[in-house]
C-alpha cells in the first residue's frame, strides 16, 4: 500500500523546490495548469476525471495521486473516478490496470476520508 499523503506532501515540496529554483518556467507551467484545469466550458469535475484517467494512463503515480485528491475536491464521487480510471484501463492494457488497481485505489480509499 502507497503512503499517498506522503506522496502528495513529497510532490508539493519538490515542485516549490523546483520553482524556486526556475521559477520563470515553473511560473509559467502553473498558469497553463492552472488556466487548462479551471471552470470553462467543461466542469472542473469533468477535467479531473479526464486527468484522473490520463494519469492512469501515463502511470505516473504521483498525477494519480494529485489527480484522485483533486477529483474528489472537485465533487468528484468514489464510483466517478473508478469508472474513469476503468476507460483508461480500455486503451491502457494490464499496465494502466496494475496502476489503477494499487495506487489509484489507495489513493481512492484514503482521500475519500476527507470527503464523508
Amino acid at each position: 500500500m502507497k503512503d499517498v499523503r506522503a506522496m502528495s506532501k513529497a510532490m508539493g515540496q519538490g515542485m516549490g523546490n523546483l520553482g524556486k529554483e526556475n521559477p520563470e518556467a515553473m511560473g509559467a507551467l502553473n498558469g497553463f495548469i492552472g488556466a487548462a484545469l479551471s471552470e470553462g466550458k467543461v466542469s472542473l469535475k469533468t477535467k479531473e476525471l479526464i486527468a484522473v484517467g490520463i494519469a492512469a494512463y501515463s502511470r505516473c503515480e504521483y498525477c494519480i495521486v494529485s489527480h484522485v485528491a483533486n477529483a474528489f475536491k472537485a465533487g468528484c464521487t468514489r464510483e466517478e473516478i473508478i469508472e474513469a480510471a476503468t476507460v483508461a484501463i480500455a486503451f491502457g492494457g494490464g499496465p494502466t490496470a496494475a496502476y489503477t488497481a494499487t495506487t489509484l485505489m489507495d489513493a481512492v480509499n484514503e482521500f475519500e476520508k476527507d470527503f464523508k
